[in-house]
């Protein structure tokens, strides 16, 4: 064992998870490649975690922060006028789409999806939220209580009163074989039945992500959202997307991953790949739901300088470079060369993903049952070959990648020969 490791299993809690047998320590990137601490490098599959949006050593974003940095002011807090956060605000609000949109900014997204659902249960007057199965909003007590993932969930005590509804757990036996448009009917007639039975009036909100990061990128098909939309606007439910991974044009197919249901929600939260590495998180939210809290709030570390200089850079270069549009045509390359080659894989139960956002879930050749323990040895044998990838689902089997943006399609070839390759040594 390492020093270093030995070092960090003396001081920092037991559940602060490791990746891989022999954790690496990355030392230092450039473009979409890292190098560790042995002089290894490697391209960069998870973007640390979907946050290195725009790769690493931008000079756009290294120039914006040491321009800050040289007037002195690194924090201020917001009970000061914040230019770099209204400026970034204003952009944020008109790419949403939301009616009289307002922003909150936070440090995570944590703290945003906590913002939003504060939000909703004062606006609604009502305890009483909407998750999803498989759902994964953060660590603290409000958003763990949100959280459909036993992995994730410390213990039952909630602030709130949740119900969770279907829409990303297709492998389930009552759902195998639906098309598209009659597991939305099934979703959509057990959501109308929780309400029936499950619940007194007055739900505050439904919070959603539109595909589930720590779920292992499950999503519902496109126009779920939509028709759950119709029956909640119809209580005044509100309804909260949590873009925190799929925001900024990620998905290729839209800016905002709900834009793929056709929905306009009634709020968004989003941190992340924002900053390019550096803590901003936020909410996005009609203005009448932002302004209504009668106590007096702020966020001592929100909007900070710093962050809100590297977060407008890099919200520019994703527009600037459209960055969506590559996500498209790389993704693309990705996922159809990992489609094609599944069938010559039986640990392959499912290949799956919209733009730069998507997963390979590995199952026992034999059951088609999750498979956790080959997607470990799968972890073990890309980074070998020399690339960084994720892993999740409710399972523990499936193996998530989100390159950073600004993948090339020379690097999406090369990680597409890896990932495959990686399938034929384990197989």
């Amino acid at each position: 064992m390492s020093d270093l490791l030995a070092r960090h299993r003396a001081v920092m809690p037991n559940w602060l998870a490791l990746y891989y047998q022999d954790p690496i320590e990355i030392v230092s990137g450039k473009g979409n490649r890292v190098v560790d601490a042995s002089g290894k490098s490697y391209l960069d599959f998870f973007a640390g975690i979907l946050t290195n949006m725009i790769g690493y050593d931008v000079a756009e974003v290294r120039e914006a922060v040491e321009r800050q940095l040289a007037t002195g002011v690194v924090h201020t807090s917001t009970v000061y006028l914040l230019r770099g956060q209204i400026e970034l605000a204003e952009k944020i609000a008109r790419l949403s789409g939301i009616p009289d949109a307002k922003v909150f900014f936070t440090n995570s997204g944590t703290e945003a999806n906590e913002t939003a659902l504060l939000l909703a249960t004062y606006a609604r007057k009502s305890d009483q939220v909407l998750a999803m199965r498989q759902s994964y909003h953060g660590r603290s007590f409000g958003a763990i209580s949100v959280t459909s993932n036993r992995s994730w969930k410390n213990n039952s005590l909630s602030p709130l009163n949740v119900h969770f509804l279907h829409g990303a757990d297709r492998h389930l036996t009552q759902f195998k074989g639906l098309s598209d448009a009659d597991y939305i009917a099934a979703c959509v007639d057990d959501l109308r039945h929780v309400l029936a039975t499950a619940v007194a009036g007055d739900v505050a909100a439904l919070i959603a992500e539109p595909i589930q990061g720590v779920g292992g990128f499950t999503m519902a098909p496109d126009g779920l959202f939509a028709a759950y939309q119709e029956v909640l606007a119809a209580e005044g439910i509100l309804f909260i997307s949590d873009e925190v991974q799929t925001g900024w044009g990620r998905t290729g197919s839209a800016f905002f991953g709900i834009q793929n249901h056709g929905v306009t929600p009634d709020m968004m939260t989003f941190a992340k790949g924002l900053g390019n590495g550096f803590a901003v998180g936020g909410v996005v939210a009609r203005g009448d739901l932002m302004d209504a809290p009668h106590a007096v709030g702020l966020a001592t570390f929100g909007g900070n300088p710093v962050a809100m200089a590297a977060a407008n850079a890099t919200l520019d270069f994703v527009l600037s470079h459209d960055l969506q549009a590559n996500a498209a045509r790389t993704g693309a390359i990705i996922l159809d060369g990992l489609r094609a080659a599944a069938p010559r894989f039986p640990i392959v139960g499912d290949v799956r993903g919209k733009g730069l956002m998507f997963a390979i879930e590995l199952v026992d050749p034999e059951t088609g049952a999750p498979a956790p323990a080959l997607a470990a040895r799968y972890m073990e044998e890309t980074r070998n070959l020399g690339l960084l990838a994720g892993k999740g689902g409710l399972y523990g089997h499936a193996m998530r990648m989100a390159p950073p943006l600004t993948l090339t399609e020379d690097e999406a070839r090369e990680g597409l020969a890896i990932l495959v390759t990686a399938l034929e040594n384990i197989s």
